[in-house]
């Protein structure tokens, strides 16, 4: 009991020092002010952050600026100087090099001929086969989660949530699987408002005490899109999905929420890599 109640303690830390760093990408951010924020000392947290974590603090800070500039550059006609800045770099040179390391390609190149600018070609043409789309049924299946407020492009926050109280419960499955359930539209309203969950299957009569959440994701037809790319490009994909491919194939979307499965993990693989099933809940036949 006294080992379980010690490690979700040490999540609960981890957690908090990951609250801040979104909080404050933006800004300047002091390894210290995180021990602080751990409530461990500065000549420890850290490593336990990577042993917990799978990736250094540092590492996790720059993934995160650098995903985020991404989707500024992909999604706003904001200036690559002032992308470079808020993401916590000094030159448009220091983030481009950091950018073509995590991204294959520069900022520049990445904002003219990135995958999000693919999708909103297909999306102009209306070519409804410019991309990988097959209908699929479903099994119904039971999930552990973690409700995420705000923006989409951060759930990887509550994945992260997820993922830790799973483990302090001893409840994590051999072969995770990373699910996001989305039940807006962020075309509409404020993006602080956008309402999402972090999911993950499991089998069997475990408890599912706050902050977890059971969510029960509905057996049936769906429209399932490979998308490959970065999370920032993801936009266009569902605009072309709904906009060009839905209309053209004949279906009726259901009345149950987009989710989305992640196949592999952004720590691990280049952005360009990172794999992702979208899926689109359709009416059966009448």
């Amino acid at each position: 009991m006294r080992k379980a109640q010690t490690q979700a303690s040490y999540e609960t830390r981890m957690n908090r020092v990951i609250d801040h760093v979104y909080a404050h990408l933006d800004e300047d951010i002091s390894f210290d002010e995180l021990a602080d924020v751990a409530c461990l000392s500065p000549y420890h947290w850290s490593r336990i952050y990577s042993a917990m974590r799978g990736e250094t603090i540092a590492a996790t800070v720059r993934r995160l600026r650098l995903q985020r500039a991404a989707d500024r550059l992909a999604n706003s006609d904001t200036d690559i100087g002032t992308v470079a800045a808020r993401a916590g770099y000094g030159s448009a040179d220091t983030f481009g090099r950091a950018f073509r390391d995590t991204f294959d390609t520069t900022p520049a190149a990445y904002r003219e001929k990135g995958s999000h600018a693919a999708f909103k070609l297909a999306h102009a043409a209306g070519d409804s086969n410019g991309f990988p789309v097959s209908v699929v049924t479903l099994p119904e299946r039971r999930c552990a989660s973690i409700d995420h407020r705000g923006s989409y492009m951060t759930i990887d926050h509550a994945m992260g949530r997820l993922l830790g109280e799973l483990a302090a419960r001893g409840a994590l499955p051999d072969r995770p699987e990373m699910i996001g359930a989305f039940f807006d539209d962020p075309d509409l309203g404020p993006e602080d408002q956008l309402r999402s969950r972090a999911c993950m299957p499991i089998a069997g009569p475990i408890a599912l005490d706050a902050p977890l959440t059971e969510t029960v994701l509905r057996a049936g037809l769906y429209a399932k899109l490979n998308y490959t790319g970065p999370y920032a490009a993801m936009p266009g994909a569902y605009r072309w999905l709904l906009g060009v491919w839905l209309p053209a194939s004949g279906n009726e979307p259901d009345d149950a929420p987009v989710f989305e499965a992640y196949l592999n993990d952004p720590r691990l693989v280049p952005q360009s890599e990172l794999r992702t099933d979208i899926h689109l809940p359709l009416k059966g036949a009448p």
